[in-house]
């Protein structure tokens, strides 16, 4: 880890961000709003994890957005990519080793809710872990025993649920299933994710949260949907095989309306300083 901060620190310039992003699948163009950035690919900092997932950059981004600093993490290491739940372990205690205090992470995500179609932007309230798998397994310490019940930090989820409100934007909130993929969802699984109250299911996040609330930093979690769940038809949308391709396609539509939710709420932050 400390080879890595090292690095970052040295290319940030003195750039003290407290707040870092996460990028999922095909939302990489929420970097575009960043002001001056300097790019550090991951191939750059020892010990960071190299995704192989196409849609995914692979490179920390850093600069500002509304005049306050941001750290982002354009891509990320998957469960399905190494069989290691604790992937993007040392990328996030880096973000700490920083001085970061909360995280933003998003994803592309399947609805299964059908008043919340393709295009729809969902804040996560709580998740379902399906895969069984943890990133603390194996963990020495009784640190390892981590609380879950706020997992996602509700003073953010209030603010961001006033920004939304303030910004016209229709944002959803809900439960979100880890299934471990890479193969997308059966039916049969879709119908029992739905009974066991999912709103929605992907192949990410839960891990960083769970390491999140272990490294004692603040998170909330957006899904981005790009498409009904498998099995699902909603007025002639969905019920198809799914794709990477139709999430790479998808994506950057919900991820428009998150990246004015995340500017706005960097504009709020510059307004509380």
């Amino acid at each position: 880890m400390k080879p890595a901060t090292e690095e970052l620190i040295r290319r940030l310039g003195g750039l003290m961000p407290q707040t870092a992003l996460v990028l999922g699948s095909g939302l990489g163009s929420l970097v575009e709003s960043v002001v001056m950035p300097v790019r550090v690919p991951y191939r750059d900092l020892p010990g960071f994890p190299e995704g192989g997932v196409s849609g995914h950059a692979g490179e920390v981004v850093a600069g500002s957005i509304a005049g306050m600093p941001v750290l982002i993490l354009s891509g990320r290491v998957h469960y399905y990519e190494k069989g290691d739940p604790a992937a993007m372990r040392l990328p996030l205690e880096v973000l700490r080793a920083l001085g970061i205090k909360q995280v933003i992470l998003t994803n592309a995500a399947g609805s299964l809710q059908e008043d919340m179609p393709p295009g729809s932007v969902m804040m996560i309230s709580d998740h379902i872990n399906w895969s069984g798998m943890n990133p603390l397994i194996g963990e020495p310490s009784d640190k390892r025993f981590v609380g879950m019940t706020s997992a996602y930090d509700h003073d953010l989820r209030t603010r961001f649920r006033t920004i939304a409100g303030q910004t016209d934007v229709k944002l959803h909130e809900g439960v979100y299933m880890w299934f471990s993929g890479p193969s997308f969802e059966t039916p049969a699984e879709i119908r029992a994710a739905r009974q066991l109250g999912a709103d929605a299911v992907g192949m990410s996040t839960v891990p960083e949260v769970i390491l999140c609330r272990f490294l004692g930093l603040d998170c909330i979690a957006f899904s981005v949907v790009t498409n009904y769940g498998a099995g699902m038809s909603v007025q002639g949308v969905g019920g198809g095989e799914l794709s990477h391709a139709e999430t790479k396609e998808m994506a950057p539509r919900g991820g428009e309306m998150l990246g004015r939710l995340i500017a706005a709420f960097f504009e709020k932050q510059a307004a509380r300083t």
